[in-house]
């Protein structure tokens, strides 16, 4: 009886793989691809503890030139000095910004107060200077008891009207001589009973608006004796 071919035996099952005893290559080669892939993974991506940063390093203080370990030399009292100081700098000029605006107000409030007045009592003059001349008439009148009747009622209510817009009389004989408010006419002598040049006789009334003289008065007067 013919024995089987080993060999032939071998092949028809396919190559086969021997286990690996203790030892063996297998374990060998293994180890050698490790080696290998770590060499590679090295010269491609570079030393990774040479790139990477040791966390000592990244947790210590940068100064304001970059360089780690330096701590920062800051005072949190001085710093906060510093800005109470700016703050009260502040303070001030909004202060003195306020009390110039606060002048500026005031001024402009007088100024306008002013030109009202100003205005008004330009207006009280216009339309009370032509009536002196009429108040003129009616003191003549007056000297010749010719003020009866209703007439006289009508004056009467002139004479308070024209008081109450502003319009005052004055000029009455014995005044002291004042050029701002009388007009002299005329010396009629001396009078040894008057110290000071004198008004003797009013010849129109004068009349004023407040501190503005609508018109002079006409006066004669008399001087001292021995002047």
């Amino acid at each position: 009886m013919t024995q089987p071919d080993e060999g032939s035996s071998t092949g028809d099952r396919g190559p086969q793989h021997a286990a690996p005893g203790p030892g063996g290559s297998f374990g060998e080669e293994a180890a050698e691809m490790t080696e290998n892939t770590e060499v590679e993974a090295g010269a491609e991506g570079g030393d990774p503890a040479a790139e990477s940063t040791p966390a000592e390093q990244q947790d210590q203080p940068v100064q304001g030139d970059g360089h780690p370990g330096e701590a920062l030399d800051v005072d949190p009292l001085q710093a906060a000095h510093d800005e109470v100081a700016v703050l009260k700098a502040e303070l001030g000029e909004r202060t003195l910004d306020l009390q110039r605006l606060q002048a500026e107000f005031l001024n402009y409030k007088r100024r306008v107060d002013r030109d009202r007045d100003l205005v008004k009592e330009n207006a009280t003059y216009a339309a009370l200077s032509p009536i002196t001349e009429v108040l003129d008439t009616i003191d003549r009148a007056r000297e010749h008891e010719e003020l009866t009747g209703g007439f006289k009622s009508v004056v009467e209510q002139l004479e308070r009207t024209v008081a109450q817009a502003g319009l005052v009389r004055f000029g009455t004989p014995g005044d002291a001589f004042d050029p701002s408010l009388h007009e002299a006419l005329s010396h009629i002598g001396e009078d040894p009973d008057v110290e000071v040049t004198t008004c003797k006789v009013i010849a129109k009334a004068g009349y004023r608006i407040g501190d503005r003289v609508v018109r002079a008065a006409q006066v004669l007067v008399v001087d001292p004796a021995g002047s």
